[in-house]
């Protein structure tokens, strides 16, 4: 789809019904959402969006702040005549949901917050792997650096097939676009605006999580109004992936129950 200011995104859609947008986190793209797709009824209609800069969609010389990312899933209701929807995000790009809903309450009817982080501002691991990893990187990058992250991030004993195409998905994005959206997120604290999210709001997160920790949970949980927490036993970074009957039954019942306000 042409959203705002002819940017292209690349996105796949099922159902119809109560809207739903899958955001996912910074180098994956819309695929990383097969596994529920692939499983929620048609009376629900799910959009997941390979964000710009990622995947098949677009990616511009600028616009990778949390601001930017938040604004054109604004672009995306209006291109799809969506006038509310629950936004699912996962690790960072749960950030952009919340800021589409501090800025735009009226176009949110509930949030689904997958592994996500309070604030990555003064996190030594994250600013660790931003110093390390992500500053150096050229184009092309190196497929074995690729892997090696996707490998890392990824629930053990992933499909073959399915690495390879995280992997083929990941290649797509440019060096230049994981330096704005990392460092974004080294910038970004919106901590300070979680009490004016007026959406209803629940945080996934499993408890095998080494990149994204409990305390950060239970400030969300604490700064949210009305937010509730389900834990995964077991479960590391990706629920979705790991228990993706369970993660998807969850969001469903969500959706029930947080109707057009």
């Amino acid at each position: 789809m042409t959203v705002r200011g002819g940017l292209r995104l690349s996105y796949a859609s099922h159902g119809e019904g109560p809207a739903v947008v899958l955001l996912p986190g910074p180098t994956d793209s819309w695929r990383s959402y097969e596994p529920v797709l692939e499983r929620l009824p048609s009376s629900i209609r799910a959009i997941a969006v390979s964000q710009r800069g990622h995947g098949d969609s677009d990616k511009p010389a600028t616009g990778y702040e949390v601001e930017d990312f938040a604004a054109d899933v604004i672009s995306l209701l209006d291109t799809l005549d969506i006038r509310q929807a629950v936004l699912v995000g996962h690790s960072g790009s749960c950030p952009v949901v919340r800021r589409v809903a501090v800025d735009h309450p009226d176009r949110v009817t509930g949030l689904v917050l997958e592994a996500s982080p309070t604030t990555l501002v003064g996190d030594a691991g994250f600013q660790e792997f931003v110093t390390a990893v992500v500053s150096g990187l050229e184009d092309p990058i190196d497929p074995g650096l690729a892997r090696a992250f996707v490998v890392a991030t990824s629930p053990h004993g992933i499909d073959p097939a399915v690495l390879d195409q995280f992997v083929d998905d990941l290649l797509q994005v440019p060096a230049r676009v994981w330096r704005e959206t990392f460092g974004a997120l080294l910038r970004y604290d919106d901590t300070h605006l979680l009490g004016r999210i007026a959406a209803p709001t629940l945080l996934i997160w499993g408890d095998a999580d080494e990149l994204v920790a409990r305390p950060m949970q239970d400030e969300l949980v604490a700064r949210i109004p009305g937010a509730t927490l389900t834990i995964y036993s077991g479960v590391g970074h990706s629920p979705r992936w790991e228990d993706p009957s369970r993660f998807t039954r969850d969001v469903v019942e969500f959706v029930a129950r947080s109707g057009p306000r």
